[in-house]
C-alpha cells in the first residue's frame, strides 16, 4: 500500500494551487494523508475527487467549513499499522512525550503545523513524521511532502521528497 503525506498546503494564501509534482503522486498513492490547514475547500474537494482514499484533519487555519468536513484527529488501520493524523500545534520541545501519551495506541502519527519535516521515534515505538508543506517552506530550504509504503502492519520506506523552487508564488 502507497501513502503520500502532506500537510499546510495553505491554498491560495502561499500558492494558488499544489505543485504539479505532488499533484502526479496522487493517482500512485492508496492513501492520501493530510495533516491539516487546507485553508481553502477547492483544495479538499480536488483531493477527494482525485485520491483512492483521504484521510485528513482540520488545523488551526482552517474555517468553520473545513472544520465542519474534517475532524481533529483521524485513525486508520491501513494493513495493520494503527495510523493517526493531527494537527499538533503544540511546541517541539516535549512533542514525543505529548503525542506518545495523547496516542498510545498507535504505531505512527502523521502530523503538520511546523512546516518543518520530522521523523523520529518515541520512547514507546510512536514513529512521529511531519512531511513539511509543499507550498510554504517556512525557514526550510526545500518545500516538501513524503511517501512511504505499508506491508504487513510495517511502515517502510519513507521518503522526503523535496520540490524545486516556484517562481511564480511565494514560499519556495
Amino acid at each position: 500500500m502507497r501513502l503520500l503525506l502532506m500537510s499546510d498546503t495553505h491554498v491560495p494564501r502561499r500558492a494558488r494551487e499544489l505543485p504539479p509534482q505532488l499533484l502526479a503522486e496522487l493517482p500512485r498513492a492508496d492513501v492520501v494523508i493530510h495533516a491539516g490547514d487546507w485553508v481553502d475547500l477547492a483544495t479538499l474537494d480536488l483531493l477527494q475527487a482525485c485520491s483512492a482514499r483521504l484521510i485528513g484533519v482540520h488545523g488551526n487555519n482552517d474555517g468553520p467549513e473545513l472544520r465542519a468536513r474534517l475532524p481533529e484527529a483521524a485513525r486508520a488501520d491501513l494493513d495493520g499499522l494503527r495510523l493517526g493524523v493531527v494537527h499538533e500545534t503544540g511546541p517541539a520541545q516535549g512533542r514525543e512525550r505529548r503525542c506518545a501519551a495523547r496516542f498510545p495506541d498507535l504505531d505512527v502519527l502523521v502530523f503538520g503545523h511546523s512546516h518543518i519535516p520530522w521523523d523520529t521515534i518515541t520512547d514507546t515505538g510512536l514513529r512521529l513524521l511531519n512531511p513539511g508543506s509543499p507550498t510554504d517552506r517556512r525557514r526550510q530550504p526545500h518545500c516538501t511532502y513524503m511517501t512511504a509504503t505499508v506491508a504487513e502492519g510495517a511502515l517502510r520506506d519513507v521518503r522526503l521528497h523535496r520540490l524545486p523552487p516556484r517562481t511564480t508564488a511565494p514560499g519556495c
